[in-house]
């Protein structure tokens, strides 16, 4: 077992015993992971101040097709390879290895008693996933579990919030103002929660199946990809058939 696989193996076990006070939360199927995602999740770690950041790729998550995914252990590996070297950076399999169907409320109630109930967990989502976000199981619930933190995507505007009915009622010109990048950030309270904010990082023109997209058509993705991951891929043949397709 590699140096990092020892470290990401304790941290799973002995995560009870650690205490941070800002803990990010960055899911997702990570088909693979790219820049853009480690981007993100630097930027959203030094705005907010967080003590790490925790990647935690998808198993078998609900909205996607059965079969549309790589492999869950090559997704993590690919994840472990991108983050070896940052002291600000983990990875969980939390949810590899869950068995059944894949629920971020589940896997937020698991951190909770993994870690001191000091932590405070920022979930950190795309604006194009958090306007589905009442379609999910039990969303009242993960907003009293946790704060959201919302970045952009492109084709998708922060104006759209006022639409969300789990929300409170919103000011469309502020929300305006965070699309033109007038406004730095926007923190809208929740009863009973810990809230969500707003960060108008400049939106990720990255994205996994324009990627795959291209791995399928024989190009090799010029700095797209942490080289490491890259390799991974080129090495095991990854995403050269049509069974890790997304379809998104």
């Amino acid at each position: 077992m590699s140096s990092l696989e020892s470290e990401s193996s304790a941290l799973n076990t002995q995560h009870s015993t650690l205490k941070f006070n800002r803990l990010g939360l960055l899911g997702g199927s990570f088909n693979p992971i790219h820049n853009g995602h480690l981007t993100i999740a630097s930027l959203v770690r030094e705005k907010l101040q967080l003590d790490r950041v925790v990647f935690i790729p998808t198993g078998d998550p609900p909205h996607k097709r059965n079969g549309s995914l790589a492999p869950a252990p090559a997704r993590l590996e690919m994840v472990r390879l991108a983050i070896a070297g940052s002291p600000y950076f983990e990875v969980s399999d939390i949810e590899v290895k869950r068995t059944g169907k894949s629920y971020s409320i589940d896997t937020v109630r698991e951190l909770q008693n993994r870690y001191s109930p000091s932590t405070g967990l920022f979930f950190i989502i795309g604006l194009d996933a958090f306007l589905d976000f009442p379609d999910w199981k039990e969303p009242r619930a993960l907003l009293n579990a946790c704060r959201f933190v919302v970045v952009p995507r492109p084709g998708h505007s922060f104006r759209s919030l006022v639409r969300l009915s789990l929300l409170p009622s919103l000011d469309p010109r502020v929300l305006d103002n965070l699309d033109a990048g007038s406004l730095a950030r926007l923190d809208i309270p929740i009863p009973s929660g810990p809230g969500i904010i707003c960060l108008p990082l400049p939106p990720c023109p990255i994205s996994s199946s324009a990627i795959r997209q291209e791995i399928r058509g024989g190009a090799t993705p010029a700095n797209l990809l942490p080289p490491p991951v890259e390799s991974y891929i080129l090495r095991h043949s990854l995403y050269q058939e049509d069974r890790y397709r997304t379809h998104i």
